[in-house]
């Protein structure tokens, strides 16, 4: 309703300036008077223009994005009903001359008006948006003055704002009322393990909008920090060093973790191997290849050892210069394998005193998602069946597990949107929500 009533006011607004020629042909007020009534409109309207949306409390971004909502749906329909009025007025039975003048007067005054608002609009949102691929910024961008196509795009571009701004707004207010609960307050520390081929900590937070949601909510978070692919062993050796870190930091006795994809195994290895069991009171999973994966197995069966090698050996060097240690990329590869899982889980006594629980999230098809998932998706699917990009539906369950995730239509729920890697928008699933109730659920265990 908010956004709304600035859209009309900002409708009137373009109204007004566009029609003051037409006002003052009609009208018979003193110079001194039109010079007053245009500074009042011309103030009125660049104010609009500075603040065409105001909410308190939700912050600059989201007020500059709505406004560029707002200014921009203004413009569209403000130059709608402004074209009416114009053919209108020039089959009216007004004197010809006069006429003719206030027309072309007012038309040109009408596509400045429309353009200044229209690229006030159009630079808010490609500013503040983030849920706009750039595939369609640059397709908005470039097709703007193609008539009827730029309406369509116009059109989308909005609608994915709006959806933006009602998700953010909403979600802020909820934490708002549910602030003082800290509902995520757990007992233990919660430490984030990312998977293979990312590092946590550094240039890029692999978790996403998740850290700052759950901390908006009372938790309080640690990273891994551990090297970005290694063998499950050394990784698991990173991960204990780590824990112990946390403990010694604050003072608490355990550690709740919650670890995606190959974090999974890394943390369950130091866990039943390496000691870690009694400072850990829980092990979330998240897509977590527990038998891990066939379609790892049959791929390096098909690629030669000297193409794997290479790629290991650039790999490696790469990461060294992002911080990384010593990053291995091939162990890492390998320890994927369902071969050498199996071999893991047969070799490994599982370590007791500790909640153990996992959950997975499936793709719907190719489509639900962008490169390299979307690949992964049909390398996956022919060997092992259903799964999210990368790991399947049966080698993810350990433990309690907690069900496959996806949501309605034909999107599904990817390895990636898992730990919120691209910053989407999932209809049907939010991403923060879950983690959110993920962690209240650890607390309410006592956790």
């Amino acid at each position: 309703m908010r956004k709304f009533l600035w859209i009309i006011y900002g409708i009137l607004l373009y109204l007004l300036v566009a029609n003051l020629l037409f006002f003052y042909s009609i009208s018979h007020i003193s110079i001194a008077g039109k010079v007053l009534v245009t500074c009042v409109v011309m103030m009125l309207f660049m104010i609009y223009q500075i603040v065409p949306y105001y909410k308190s409390g939700i912050g600059g971004r989201l007020n500059t994005l709505v406004g560029g909502y707002t200014v921009l749906l203004s413009s569209c329909f403000g130059m709608l009903i402004q074209n009416v009025l114009l053919v209108r007025y020039i089959c009216s039975g007004q004197d010809k001359e006069q006429s003719v003048a206030v027309f072309i007067g007012s038309v040109v005054i009408t596509y400045v008006v429309a353009f200044i608002m229209a690229l006030n609009g159009f630079i808010r949102i490609m500013i503040t948006a983030k849920q706009i691929k750039l595939v369609w910024r640059i397709v908005w961008a470039l097709c703007w003055w193609i008539p009827v196509i730029n309406l369509f795009i116009t059109i989308y571009v909005c609608h994915s704002v709006s959806q933006e701004c009602s998700l953010e707004i909403a979600k802020q207010e909820l934490n708002e009322v549910r602030k003082e609960n800290e509902i995520c307050s757990t007992k233990y520390p919660v430490l984030l393990v990312h998977g293979v081929f990312f590092r946590d900590w550094q240039y890029f937070n692999y978790w996403g909008r998740i850290p700052a949601e759950l901390q908006r909510n009372g938790c309080k978070i640690y990273y891994g920090r551990h090297q970005s692919a290694a063998a499950v062993k050394d990784s698991a050796a990173e991960l204990l060093e780590q824990i112990h870190r946390i403990i010694e930091e604050t003072g608490c006795e355990k550690v709740n973790i919650i670890a995606h994809s190959k974090g999974g195994l890394d943390t369950r290895y130091a866990i039943d191997c390496l000691g870690a069991a009694p400072l850990v009171a829980s092990l979330t999973t998240i897509n977590t290849p527990h038998q891990g994966c066939l379609w790892v197995d049959e791929l390096l069966k098909k690629l030669p050892d000297s193409w794997i090698a290479f790629v290991g050996k650039k790999y490696n060097k790469l990461f060294c210069k992002l911080g990384d240690v010593n990053p291995d990329f091939v162990s890492a590869v390998y320890d994927l394998t369902a071969k050498n899982c199996r071999k893991r889980n047969e070799e490994i006594i599982p370590a007791e005193g500790y909640k153990k629980q996992s959950v997975m999230s499936l793709m719907k098809g190719c489509m639900s998602a962008s490169f390299p998932l979307n690949l992964g998706f049909l390398l996956v699917k022919p060997v092992e069946g259903k799964n999210d990009g990368l790991v399947s539906e049966t080698s993810a369950q350990w433990g309690d597990f907690l069900g496959n995730l996806t949501c309605k239509g034909r999107r599904g729920i990817s390895h990636g949107d898992m730990i919120d890697l691209f910053r989407e928008n999932v209809k049907g699933f939010d991403v923060r929500e879950y983690y959110v109730m993920l962690v209240k659920g650890l607390k309410d265990m006592g956790l």
